[in-house]
């Protein structure tokens, strides 16, 4: 059995390009799908978020419309009740890698509120990478990789293949023209091998120690990736 670190953004919410403060969090099917992958193989998932703050979870995410109806809904609000680790976060800033065989990223817009620009996570990122174990990162999970630049804006991350949520995704959801900023535009400049799969279909793109997935529903397929590395 293996430690598995999974940090979660601690923002309720998201600013607009106007200020707007959007309701947010994490995504239901990203920690949901991963969790379950990763407990099922028989590892122990340990939560982090910035300060140790208990996650909020957007609120969209259970939407039946976007899990393939109410039931499917219900099913992944139950799993969640029975996460007893997001009740219990650690505070990321006290995490020490060497503690955990892999490390994972979900999404949801919180993590371009908070994470993208948490220096400690950033930290952890370039040593997650440098260490070669299994580093997942899926949806606006990414967003975290802008907080790995240094002062020049390079990165650790720069000319590896990424996905994430692409700018297709974004404007078909009807943020992209209220958004303060474009995750996929921003990966780019950061200079990572940005991969575009088709919108809102599994796609998971793996590229040495580092595992990114696109949407929602690459979540599971990613997590199930990670499993397979730890063997």
């Amino acid at each position: 059995m293996a430690k598995i670190l999974m940090v979660v953004t601690g923002s309720a919410v998201w600013t607009l390009a106007d200020g707007t403060a959007h309701p947010s969090g994490y995504w239901a099917e990203e920690v949901s799908a991963p969790w379950q992958a990763f407990t099922a193989a028989g590892h122990e998932v340990v939560v982090a978020t910035p300060g140790g703050v208990v996650p909020t979870m957007d609120p969209a995410s259970l939407a039946p419309e976007l899990n393939g109806g109410q039931e499917n809904a219900d099913a992944i609000a139950a799993d969640l009740a029975r996460v007893t680790a997001l009740r219990q976060p650690v505070a990321l800033e006290d995490v020490r890698l060497d503690e955990y065989a892999a490390v994972f990223y979900p999404g949801g817009h919180g993590p371009m509120e908070d994470l993208a620009v948490h220096a400690a996570s950033g930290a952890l990122l370039g040593e997650a990478l440098a260490s070669g174990k299994p580093l997942g990162i899926v949806c606006h999970g990414p967003a975290a990789l802008l907080a790995t630049a240094d002062e020049q804006g390079g990165s650790p991350f720069a000319g590896y293949r990424v996905t994430a949520f692409t700018n297709a995704e974004e404007t078909q959801s009807g943020f992209a023209d209220r958004a303060p900023w474009l995750l996929q535009d921003r990966l780019v400049a950061l200079g990572v091998d940005f991969q575009e799969g088709q919108a809102w279909a599994p796609y998971v793109v793996v590229d040495r120690n580092l595992y990114t997935g696109q949407n929602p529903a690459s979540a599971a397929p990613l997590a199930a990736e990670i499993v397979k590395a730890l063997g």
